[in-house]
């Protein structure tokens, strides 16, 4: 068999010999890859022979970006479709459930196919023209390097495969990466040419996070637990903040730096930072900035932990939450108020304080207004608890659907 080089004036030619059952190396940014055609059984075998690769490893397809992926899969979940917008084409592929369309040699006997969106103009143009999906492993013997030019592939295979289509040099050199989204937890199976870094972020920013807060006593913690009924991973940043100060060593010396003194052995003298900066609005300023930082760069793990666990919804729970820039990260910010008098009432019982040390909570607080000015929904807690949650779950099913 004579192996041809084709250019891009030969793409059309490409795409017959591909539809026609032949293999074809094909360009994509990452490395070359065999291609076949995806839906022909007979094809994807020639590829498992010419490569020498075990039959137990499935193949990934590559899709044109303009494909119905519904068409290969039995179900598509929203992350995967967040992926597919901020990365296709590019070098990911993605593992989800198969359709009985896609053939049985593909999916290696499994339950799952695997996609892809190669970024190289000329392998869409093929794909565009075939109008079917390429079966395209690596083109190299297995176990072998990847080719990363078509010399490169003619040294493997001429002879062998109908064609190579020379597409010059690839940009990466490195493989796509694999996550597996066919099941929760989402697993990256091959850490390629995409950082696993870049997919969780992209997952985080693909969340609906609604943001929680208002004074102590107004019934947050009720709200909250609303969402979580409906889901929700729950970020309470008070809690959190704590936990730092035991354990985020880089954000106590930040505070040790600005504030000398206030930090011993790791351990924070919160009386010592208090009377320095609580008299001081400037200083608490400084402190502020230190700490809405390390508590910003804490939240986004854990949304993009979340987002990579399969979560969907997550919740911010801050008194200052649009100071601390949290409220960025919000797809909506919802402040929870009650009567100063329910408040205190409410303090009292729940810490067993005085009035007087209740009152003073308080007042130390921003008062309701504040809430209503700057929060997109305000949700007044004044009646019974069963009423209030009532609204809650009104609100954030309103919210969650539009969001």
């Amino acid at each position: 068999m004579e192996t041809k080089i084709i250019g891009k004036a030969g793409l059309g030619e490409a795409a017959s010999l591909i539809a026609a059952g032949e293999l074809v190396a094909v360009p994509t940014e990452t490395v070359y890859g065999l291609a076949c055609s995806g839906l022909d059984a007979d094809a994807v075998e020639k590829v498992y022979e010419v490569k020498g690769r075990p039959e137990v490893k499935p193949l990934s397809l590559m899709l044109h970006k303009g494909a119905a992926i519904t068409k290969y899969c039995e179900k598509v979940p929203k992350q995967a479709r967040v992926l597919m917008d901020r990365f296709w084409p590019g070098p990911l592929t993605i593992v989800l459930k198969s359709k009985d369309i896609v053939p049985d040699i593909v999916r290696a006997g499994g339950d799952t196919v695997a996609l892809r969106c190669p970024d190289h103009p000329m392998t869409q143009m093929m794909l565009k023209k075939a109008k079917l999906p390429f079966a395209a492993p690596s083109a190299n013997p297995s176990g072998s390097k990847s080719p990363v030019n078509a010399q490169e592939v003619l040294d493997y295979f001429d002879g062998k495969i109908a064609a190579v289509v020379d597409g010059g040099q690839c940009g990466l050199g490195r493989e796509s990466t694999i996550i597996d989204m066919s099941a929760e937890p989402f697993k990256i199976l091959r850490q390629g040419a995409l950082p696993e870094t870049d997919i969780a972020s992209a997952l985080a920013d693909g969340l609906k996070v609604i943001g929680i807060t208002g004074g102590t006593g107004c019934g947050k913690t009720t709200a909250l637990r609303e969402l979580e009924d409906m889901g929700a991973m729950i970020i309470d940043c008070d809690a959190l903040y704590h936990d730092m100060l035991k354990e985020n060593t880089q954000m106590l010396a930040d505070i040790e730096r600005s504030f000398p003194g206030t930090v011993t052995d790791g351990v924070l003298d919160r009386k010592a930072l208090g009377a320095t900066v609580f008299s001081n609005e400037a200083a608490l300023e400084d402190l502020n900035a230190i700490t809405h930082h390390y508590i910003g760069l804490e939240v986004r793990k854990k949304l993009e932990a979340w987002a990579m666990q399969g979560g969907k919804i997550a919740a911010i729970d801050a008194i200052a939450l649009m100071e601390s820039g949290l409220a960025e990260k919000c797809c909506t910010v919802v402040g929870i108020v009650a009567e100063k008098t329910t408040r205190i009432e409410r303090i009292m019982k729940r810490d067993g304080i005085s009035y007087e040390y209740a009152m003073m909570r308080v007042n130390a607080q921003y008062p309701n207004e504040y809430f209503e000015q700057k929060c997109e929904y305000v949700l007044h807690n004044d009646s019974s608890e069963q009423s209030f949650r009532k609204e809650c779950k009104i609100l954030f099913k309103e919210v969650l659907k539009n969001g």
